[in-house]
């Protein structure tokens, strides 16, 4: 399962120090999220540019 700290789209709430989405979503595409079966975020992009620069070069 992808974790929200090394999502693109993610970023660390300064009063919480929890992860927070920063995905655009309207309310259908909330919704359709909330409702899913999985807890595995559709939309999780890996925000590790090392890692991703690293797997581009192999």
């Amino acid at each position: 399962m992808a974790s929200c700290e090394t999502c693109q789209y993610a970023y660390i709430d300064e009063y919480t120090g929890e992860p927070v989405c920063d995905l655009d979503l309207d309310e259908d595409e909330v919704i359709r999220l909330s409702h899913r079966r999985t807890k595995e975020c559709p939309y999780y992009k890996n925000g590790d540019e090392y890692q991703t620069t690293v797997k581009h070069q192999l």
